[in-house]
């Protein structure tokens, strides 16, 4: 091999290894970003500050001594614990829808003729026996409902207005 052919492949050489180089530092140069079209920014989601109130209160009104007429048609229901219900039909003929609010000791007592709310006077279970100081219709006078068995299967009614003398009285079972 000649001397001329061994310096121009060595400069061949060098000058390749100089231009490996080149590109390879190249290669590891970070590229300015390009600025965002206005494409690109409407694409992107966009913060959007949020409020610490909600956007719905979550205020629940809970109406007092409620009949189960007045809230038959709600289509929301929260489930409270110690209320029952139950619907008797009593002879003579009466159909009886009673709430039972164990934790006040109440009963509510609903009727066509109307609607009574009556307290617990016993501290028993057999029977259990609640009175009030109106009659099912709403006037003055007064309603005894005596409720008896563990599961509540039978009761009675007693019923009177102010003035009467007769006490209306209705023996009640459980529908099933």
């Amino acid at each position: 091999m000649s001397l001329g052919l061994s310096k121009s492949l060595r400069a061949s050489a060098m000058m390749t290894g100089v231009f490996a180089c080149v590109i390879s530092l190249s290669a590891c140069q970070q590229e300015p970003e390009t600025e965002p079209s206005l494409e690109e920014d409407i694409a992107a989601e966009q913060a959007v500050p949020m409020s610490a109130e909600p956007a719905e209160p979550n205020d629940t009104v809970v109406a007092p001594d409620a009949t189960l007429n007045e809230v038959q048609d709600d289509t929301v229901a929260e489930v409270n614990t110690g209320i029952t219900q139950i619907t008797y039909l009593c002879a003579p003929e009466l159909k009886v829808d009673v709430t039972y609010k164990d934790e006040s000791n109440e009963a509510v007592l609903s009727t066509d003729k109307g609607t009574v709310t009556v307290n617990k006077t016993n501290e028993g279970t057999n029977p259990e026996v609640y009175e009030g100081t109106t009659a099912i219709d709403g006037s003055a006078g007064f309603t005894q409902w005596r409720v008896a068995h563990q599961a509540r299967e039978t009761g009675i009614v007693r019923t009177a207005s102010e003035g009467e003398s007769d006490i209306n009285t209705y023996q009640c079972d459980e529908i099933d």
